[in-house]
């Protein structure tokens, strides 16, 4: 009978033992996770912030190019405004030339982290 309850403990502990690990093992794939997500949003702010400098310098110099070619500097920038309105009114009236490459590239994105974590389990 003492053989019977040393075993029962015995098992117990393993119990214990793997819902400990298996606990902790959820833990790091949790911090690894909001890791690699607080990482890729720095990183992406970081690129737009950059990206919309770059524009915007670009825009600058633009503006006053087409200012110089036309003969009043202000007239440039009125013509790049324009332009933006177009590009505005475009993406407002077809709202499937933005959304539909988005949503394929969430999908894809979605659908090769599922494949990593099944590699990883």
């Amino acid at each position: 009978m003492e053989d019977k309850s040393l075993i029962i403990k015995f098992l117990v502990q393993i119990a214990e033992s793997l819902t400990k690990t298996n606990l902790d093992l959820l833990k790091l794939k949790a911090i690894s996770k909001s890791a690699d997500a607080v990482s890729s949003i720095v990183q992406k702010i970081i690129v737009f912030t950059a990206v919309i400098v770059l524009i915007t310098l670009l825009n600058i110099g633009l503006a006053l190019w087409i200012g110089e070619l036309v003969g009043k500097l202000y007239f440039g920038f009125f013509i790049v405004a324009a332009f933006y309105v177009l590009v505005v009114l475009v993406l407002h009236y077809i709202p499937g030339i933005v959304k539909s490459p988005v949503n394929n590239a969430l999908i894809l994105k979605l659908l090769n982290n599922k494949k990593d974590e099944k590699e990883l389990s």
